[in-house]
């Protein structure tokens, strides 16, 4: 840096580099300090009309007495009156009827989309996939059935399916018999499985629970319902709980499902949302229409 200032009368500041690099002391340009108090008046102005400066718990409140609280409930408020005239056309309609009308139905998709999001896809996944330990429902395979009355039953009341553990009902011999039967079934489409296999399902009460045809159906009813008690249909191959096979469906034979008293028993429980009055009569049916189409509801 120079001792003298070498460059009199430039209005420098005197600090000067290399002979000839300099710091200037300009004022800045009228327009840039025009824009400075404009934005300065700007905020003083968004101070006073709007809330700005936090006071305690609540920020100041702004003479035009505007929030975004208020505004989202405007938002809201317009949301509902268009959606106003379909939510009263549902109200009177069960899903069936929903389900018939073309229309109704893109509507009650749409608007059931959030809702399976919010209470059914922590469990289920984002698109009906299923979650280790979860039923898929975007397929046509249905534990307690697919029609609607079925689904809304599942969705309002809930499910706690229940399997013996048979650790101390049968020898691990016939434990073994059975986990590589029902692989022979699923394999097979029911149509395989040894003679030694059936004997032992036929003779060890299984059928009370998975149907004489290993489908996990007691009763097929006029109207399409079934009556079953959740058992799973050892004839396809779909497994209640991966990955599946033989060692998932020994694990499953020993230590049975939903028993309490059995550390390693599986765990398979479904809210009842009605009951728990997590979901309204309206939502419930929304939500029949939405697994209804998303799996195929027969």
């Amino acid at each position: 840096m120079a001792e003298h200032n070498p460059f009199p009368g430039e209005n420098n500041t005197g600090h000067v580099w290399d002979d000839n690099l300099r710091e200037l002391d300009n004022p800045p340009p009228r327009w840039w300090m025009l824009g400075l108090w404009a934005s300065l008046l700007f905020v003083v102005g968004y101070s006073l009309l709007y809330p700005t400066w936090p006071v305690g718990q609540e920020p100041t409140q702004g003479v035009l007495g505007w929030s975004q609280m208020q505004e989202y409930a405007r938002g809201v408020e317009q949301v509902e009156a268009k959606r106003a005239k379909f939510e009263d056309q549902i109200r009177g309609m069960t899903a069936n009827e929903i389900l018939a009308d073309p229309g109704l139905t893109q509507y009650t998709l749409a608007s059931a989309k959030v809702l399976f999001g919010d209470n059914c896809s922590a469990c289920h996944g984002s698109g009906g996939q299923g979650n280790p330990g979860y039923p898929v429902l975007a397929d046509d395979d249905w534990l307690y059935g697919g029609t609607t009355t079925k689904i809304a039953e599942t969705i309002a009341k809930g499910r706690q399916g229940a399997m013996t553990a048979h650790q101390t009902i049968l020898t691990p011999a016939e434990i073994d018999t059975l986990a590589e039967w029902v692989v022979q079934m699923s394999e097979t489409g029911g149509k395989g499985g040894s003679e030694e296999g059936w004997s032992l399902f036929k003779t060890k009460g299984c059928t009370a629970c998975h149907g004489q045809a290993a489908n996990g159906v007691l009763v097929e009813l006029g109207n399409g319902d079934i009556v079953t008690v959740g058992a799973a249909n050892l004839n396809d191959g779909i497994w209640r709980f991966k990955p599946g096979g033989y060692e998932s469906a020994k694990h499953t034979i020993t230590y049975g499902v939903n028993q309490a008293t059995v550390p390693e028993s599986r765990n398979a429980v479904m809210p009842a949302f009605a009951e728990a009055g997590k979901l309204s009569e309206q939502e419930i049916k929304k939500l029949v229409v939405y697994v209804h189409e998303l799996g195929g509801g027969k």
